[in-house]
């Protein structure tokens, strides 16, 4: 347990972060911040609470308290763009998905500031990956590590048209050995009820193109989950009974594949 997020560690080579799961912002933060932005519209909402289960299944999981708001944890220190040639948030975002702005005039954060929340925020959350990456890795001889997300399903700012309920990211087949992905790619296409797609808007951000080095039995997997699959989209952003009853056996399918796939 940490003040900063909370790390429930497993017995099965299995890890899930959720690393946009937070919605807490300081209070030295908040005055700083839109009206609009104190509602951390960009949250990946209910995350923590879709894959909790995972833990009964004997999974790690390892979720933040803040808002990615603050930091977003699935950015590289460094800062450099996901997606090049596309728009993007960044490190320190300063802008809704939406392109508008989360600052009051005037007081976006500074480089002395952002380097400030990395050393705060980011770099705790990334140690804890580690070493549990490393935990599991030496306890059973390889890990999975999978990224949890979820997003709006239309946002014209990021991405054009409608996107998939399930978008399954392996940075194009690097992050992760072949038969991983085939194997999960193999659950989306046994059913019928939700739209699904491997490698395509959404690859994987910096946690899975960071850890994911198959070659050292670190297999990383993103799964980005349209709002619409399982809740309200439109404020407030309720949880969805009927919707997330629903996919619930998949996603159990989902995460048992993960635990029980062995590399070659």
């Amino acid at each position: 347990m940490s003040e900063l997020y909370t790390l429930q560690r497993g017995r099965v080579p299995l890890l899930v972060s959720a690393p946009h799961a937070g919605t807490w912002i300081p209070d030295e933060l908040a005055p700083r911040l839109t009206e609009r932005a104190l509602a951390v519209e960009d949250t990946d909402w209910f995350v923590d609470r879709l894959w909790a289960f995972t833990a009964g299944l004997g999974a790690s999981l390892i979720v933040p308290k803040a808002s990615r708001y603050v930091v977003d944890l699935n950015r590289p220190s460094d800062n450099r763009p996901m997606y090049a040639g596309r728009n993007n948030t960044e490190l320190c975002p300063t802008r809704h998905f939406t392109g508008d702005a989360i600052y009051r005039a005037g007081q976006a954060p500074d480089a002395a500031e952002i380097r400030a929340r990395v050393a705060t925020y980011w770099q705790p959350y990334h140690d804890a990956l580690a070493a549990e990456i490393e935990r599991l890795c030496s306890v059973h001889g390889h890990v999975v590590l999978f990224d949890a997300h979820s997003i709006k399903s239309e946002l014209p700012w990021l991405f054009e048209g409608l996107l998939p309920q399930l978008n399954l990211g392996t940075v194009e087949g690097t992050s992760c050995a072949a038969t991983l992905r085939d194997a999960l790619g193999a659950r989306f296409a046994a059913q019928r009820d939700y739209t699904w797609v491997v490698d395509g808007r959404f690859k994987g951000g910096h946690i899975t193109r960071h850890y994911g080095r198959p070659a050292a039995r670190v297999h990383a997997v993103q799964l980005e989950m349209a709002w619409s699959a399982y809740m309200d989209e439109a404020p407030p952003y309720r949880w969805h009974e009927e919707r997330a009853a629903a996919i619930a056996p998949l996603l159990h399918a989902f995460a048992q594949t993960m635990i029980d796939w062995r590399p070659a």
